[in-house]
């Protein structure tokens, strides 16, 4: 499996899964007559980054790690989201600029120096980049996005954080 197929179709898959909790939440949020801007300043622990702050890093990881590993120059975002549309526009966003992406802008990244994020002056491989950071950040935040969700109510279930599957007759 290439770098590309590792990264790139996974990234948009959660974060198309992620735009889908936000149609349970606003029916959540709705059938309990409270405005979905609450579900920006949620957390799970009070040292823990809001809501809001998950989202965006779940789309920098994805659109950051994969610019890092390609080479590419990611589109910058302002962090400015304040409801859950702009949330959304922001996660169609990173889904469309990954979508510019091709197995042809990763040939090579196995092997690639990247800069390590948070650690100056260290680079590591693209396939450990990968692995050992954008994947694992990845999912760490939609993760959380997802257990925020579901403890503050919304209706969501293992099936949500999956989506749908790709399958064929036997």
């Amino acid at each position: 499996m290439s770098l590309y197929q590792a990264s790139v179709p996974n990234f948009i898959r959660g974060l198309n899964n992620l735009e889908r909790w936000f149609d349970k939440a606003e029916a959540h949020a709705s059938a309990k007559k409270f405005d979905t801007a609450v579900y920006l300043s949620l957390r799970l622990a009070p040292d823990q980054l809001p809501f809001v702050k998950q989202v965006q890093i779940a789309c920098d990881t994805a659109k950051n790690g994969s610019a890092r590993i390609t080479g590419k120059q990611a589109p910058p975002f302002a962090d400015n989201e304040t409801s859950v549309a702009e949330l959304r526009a922001r996660i169609r966003n990173t889904v469309a600029w990954l979508g510019t992406l091709s197995e042809q802008d990763f040939v090579g990244a196995e092997t690639r120096k990247v800069a390590v994020p948070g650690a100056q002056g260290k680079v590591a491989t693209g396939q450990d980049s990968l692995f050992e950071h954008a994947l694992p950040n990845f999912y760490f935040h939609l993760t959380t996005s997802y257990a925020i969700l579901r403890h503050n109510g919304v209706d969501l279930g293992k099936s949500d954080f999956l989506g749908p599957r790709t399958t064929q007759d036997a």
